[in-house]
Formats: C-alpha cells, sequence, structure tokens
C-alpha cells in the first residue's frame, strides 16, 4: 500500500493556507503559530527552523521535541472524517492540526481551543 502524498508534503508549503484561512476570519498568524506550538511543543524558533527548512509533514511530527498529551482530547469532524477514529498515528496528528485551525477560523478564542 502506498504512502498518503501528504505525509511527504513539507509543512511550509500548507503552512500559509492555515494562515490564510485564520486571516479571513480575522485570526492572526501568531494564533495559528500559538496552536502549532501547544500541539508540538516547537519553540517559535524551532518551528521557523522547521518551516525555512521544507520539513515534511512526517519529519515535522517525528521531530516534534513534545507532542501535548492533550492533544489526544481533540475530537470533531475534519474533512468529512471523525479525528478520533483516524488509525494512522500520522494522519491523525496532521488531522489535529487541521481541526485546530478550523477552530481558531470559526472564532472560538486560543483558551477553548487548547485543551489544557
Amino acid at each position: 500500500m502506498t504512502e498518503h502524498r501528504i505525509f511527504s508534503t513539507s509543512v511550509a508549503s500548507v503552512y500559509p493556507h492555515y494562515v490564510a484561512k485564520a486571516e479571513r476570519k480575522g485570526r492572526t498568524k501568531d494564533e495559528v503559530d500559538e496552536l502549532i506550538r501547544w500541539l508540538t511543543g516547537y519553540t517559535q524558533e524551532e518551528l521557523d527552523a522547521q518551516l525555512a527548512s521544507e520539513a515534511t509533514f512526517r519529519g515535522f511530527f517525528d521531530g516534534a521535541p513534545r507532542p501535548n498529551p492533550a492533544r489526544e482530547l481533540i475530537t470533531g469532524v475534519v474533512c468529512g472524517v471523525r479525528v478520533e477514529e483516524v488509525e494512522d498515528p500520522l494522519m491523525r496528528e496532521i488531522r489535529y492540526l487541521d481541526k485546530l485551525v478550523d477552530e481558531l477560523a470559526r472564532g472560538r478564542t486560543i483558551e477553548r481551543i487548547l485543551r489544557d
């Protein structure tokens, strides 16, 4: 079975779409970065370096320094699929990120989005 192509896609190529989605709804790049840092444990400098290095989603999530244990509390539907039912661990991490950005774009506060 072949691997899903998103796994080998660079995060930097998708990141502008996350930011644009948030900004269309009056949110900011800084808020998107905050969500990513919460999810992965990257510092802002480490996140910037990952984006500059064109890290793939596989490399980005495999190299995440401190994946937040509370990320497993993220539930809901992204692209018609329930996040908590995604079996592939890497795809689930990507869907967690998608769901966080979706919630930000829908107007939820950062405090409500982050599940600490």
